[in-house]
């Protein structure tokens, strides 16, 4: 009951079936060699792997965890050998270019590895996280001596990555850090400051760790447009250390596998990534990279608290159901039943939303067709922070309803449910708290021109739709609503801010809403597993869409 099994028949339904994944990759000049065969056998080999290697390393991390002495982090037992047999096996270069040493295959590939490893080992899976945002911002900003130096590493796993932001006046707000980068005569920057919040900052799970840190050169003006972005290792290609030092970790809720360090650059030689003050701009390729990457954190965390909660719920026998004759397993009482498919409608429908997002990132990157690039930047645009925010912000208060399954047995340690509702907790707040997301979404997408070009996207949605069907009925009070919150906001700037969550929120249910649809359209096959979550969504998950908006009307009105 203690262990993840990927759900890898699940996720070949969404992507194969449901999304016609094979048929869009195809199109692609990069991708006409992959078939159904190969990604089936990705993802089985992939949950092989995860199954078998990563996830029974998940409790021994949380017990144990990251060990910090005189600067020098030590992995849990076991967690430095996963790794080097992860990277060995070609895993994290799964869709790197073959040139940079790398599989060369779809992006959406890579996220259902990365949603089993968060599934599977949340802890662990924080160090190779942010590698493919790293390769991909040295593939476009990086010099040529960086990408010789460090690509090819970085692209394999055989080095791993930081992303080096936050400092202890400035969280959300960049504009505020600190952090110096001095100009030394032979083209190098010496950096000074101290970053906090360092995801994987110091351990030994690989021979070398590539920091990219941002800092404030002298002359840089106040503010965001004065950062820039700058390359930094832990040992340099002579061998040398660099002068970065793990002053502490952080004792934490969760994630204690994953050791979160304090950094101090003590004029650390590093080289400038990109143009003086556009640090922000190299930067953001990863932070978009990484919010992905946290939604489907969010959707593998909740099927690991799902998965473990059904099995208790099968083998415990309490009381008796209602038109039981005798005493029953609790997944046979209402309430339990209730709980189990509320959550798995979220899992499953995020799913859909989550691979539909991936795939749309190669459809950006390899397309032909210009009008289908943009389209598929349009989808990406919207749709990652309401990801990022809705499935994060379900991983937590859904995982707490699954640990509600066990009853007393979930709030101790032994079942292991707690440590999922303690490890999800972060993914609410970091790369972009989920308020921050909200107000992305909100002010800096959809109301800029009024909401016209949200709503006329959202008119899509309705493609293969009856007009007059439930889908298209939301559709259309949402593009009524937002046309209205718009004029409202004319007059009362602060309205947005009030009501971003729950436009955010109304907009996730309403996407959800549509990949239901898409999952009803083609599960005729399988209709038994697909049934009770399609009845719970309906029931139990997408009438809070209607609460939603009368919530935001409200607010317009007032």
């Amino acid at each position: 009951m203690n262990s993840y099994h990927p759900p890898v028949a699940d996720m070949v339904f969404i992507l194969q079936t449901v999304l016609q994944a094979t048929t869009q990759l195809q199109a692609l000049p990069a991708y006409t060699e992959v078939d159904a065969d190969l990604l089936q056998q990705v993802l089985e080999e992939s949950g092989k792997f995860v199954g078998e290697v990563i996830a029974p390393l998940n409790r021994i991390g949380d017990e144990i965890g990251a060990q910090c002495k005189d600067g020098q982090v030590t992995m849990a037992p076991g967690f430095r050998d996963a790794y080097q047999a992860f990277w060995q096996a070609g895993w994290p270069a799964l869709s790197a270019a073959v040139e940079d040493g790398g599989q060369g295959l779809p992006s959406v590939l890579e996220a259902t590895l990365y949603e089993m490893l968060s599934a599977a080992n949340h802890s662990w899976t924080m160090a190779p996280g942010l590698l493919h945002g790293a390769y991909e911002c040295l593939k476009h900003h990086g010099s040529q001596e960086q990408k010789d130096q460090y690509i090819r590493k970085i692209a394999t796993g055989e080095w791993l990555t930081t992303m080096c932001l936050t400092e202890p006046q400035a969280g959300s707000d960049l504009g505020l850090v600190r952090t110096k980068a001095t100009p030394q005569a032979d083209g190098s920057y010496a950096l000074s400051g101290t970053k906090i919040f360092i995801s994987g900052g110091e351990h030994d799970l690989s021979d070398n760790i590539v920091h990219l840190v941002l800092a404030r050169l002298p002359d840089a003006p106040p503010g965001p447009k004065g950062l820039s972005l700058f390359l930094v290792p832990k040992f340099y290609p002579d061998g040398t250390r660099s002068a970065v030092h793990c002053e502490r970790i952080e004792e934490k809720m969760g994630l204690h596998g994953s050791p979160t360090c304090v950094m101090r650059f003590d004029q650390a030689r590093s080289s400038i990534i990109g143009e003086p003050g556009r640090g922000l701009n190299a930067m953001f390729v990863m932070m978009n990279a990484a919010r992905l990457h946290v939604a489907l954190q969010g959707i593998g965390l909740l099927e690991a608290a799902w998965q473990k909660a059904n099995a208790y719920a099968h083998e415990r026998r309490q009381m008796r159901a209602p038109g039981a004759k005798d005493i029953s397993v609790v997944a046979d009482h209402p309430a339990i039943r209730r709980i189990l498919d509320t959550q798995r409608a979220w899992i499953d429908g995020a799913r859909v939303l989550a691979y539909r997002t991936a795939l749309e990132l190669d459809m950006a990157k390899h397309h032909a067709n210009t009008a289908r690039r943009e389209a598929a930047l349009r989808w990406c645009s919207f749709v990652t922070p309401v990801i990022k925010a809705a499935f994060t912000h379900q991983a937590f208060y859904g995982g707490s309803e699954c640990l509600q399954v066990f009853g007393g047995h979930g709030y101790v340690s032994e079942w292991g449910i707690e440590q999922h509702v303690r490890d999800a907790r972060v993914a609410m707040i970091y790369e972009g708290t989920n308020e921050i997301q909200a107000i992305d979404l909100l002010v800096r997408k959809v109301l800029p021109d009024g909401g016209e070009a949200f709503c006329d996207w959202l008119n899509g949605l309705c493609g293969n739709g009856h007009p007059d069907d439930a889908l298209s009925s939301s559709v259309r009070t949402l593009q009524g609503l937002t046309a209205r919150l718009a004029q409202a906001a004319q007059h009362n700037p602060a309205l947005p801010y009030w009501v971003a969550d729950d436009y955010l929120r109304a907009v996730a249910l309403l996407l959800l809403q549509w990949a239901w649809v898409q999952i009803a359209s083609q599960a005729s096959a399988d209709a038994m597993r697909w049934n009770a979550p399609a009845q719970a969504f309906a029931r139990w998950v997408l009438p809070e869409l209607e609460m939603r908006l009368a919530m935001i009307k409200s607010a317009s009105t007032s």
